[in-house]
C-alpha cells in the first residue's frame, strides 16, 4: 500500500467515512445500553409500586391485632378483678 499525501481529498474522505462508522457503532452501543437501563428502571418502578401496595395491605391488616390484644388484656383484667372480688 502506498502512502498518500495528508491533504489528499480521497484519503480524507476515506478517513471521515471510517470515523463515521466508528461513531455510528459507538452511538448504537450507547443507545442499546440506555435502552437496557430504561427497561431496568421501569421494572424497578413496577416492583416498588408492588411493594408499596403489599405494605399498605399489611398495614391495614395489622391494626386489628393491637385491638384484639387490648380487648383480651382488658377481659383478663376484668376476670381477675371479678374473681378477687368474689373471694
Amino acid at each position: 500500500m502506498t502512502e498518500s499525501e495528508p491533504n489528499d481529498p480521497v484519503a480524507v474522505a476515506v478517513e471521515l467515512e471510517r470515523l463515521r462508522g466508528t461513531l455510528e457503532a459507538g452511538f448504537a452501543r450507547v443507545d442499546g445500553s440506555l435502552a437496557l437501563l430504561v427497561q431496568r428502571s421501569d421494572q424497578t418502578d413496577k416492583q416498588l409500586a408492588d411493594m408499596e401496595t403489599r405494605l399498605d395491605a399489611l398495614e391495614r391488616a395489622r391494626w386489628p391485632l393491637t385491638s384484639i390484644a387490648a380487648l383480651t388484656a382488658s377481659a383478663g383484667l376484668m376476670i381477675a378483678i371479678w374473681e378477687l372480688a368474689g373471694r
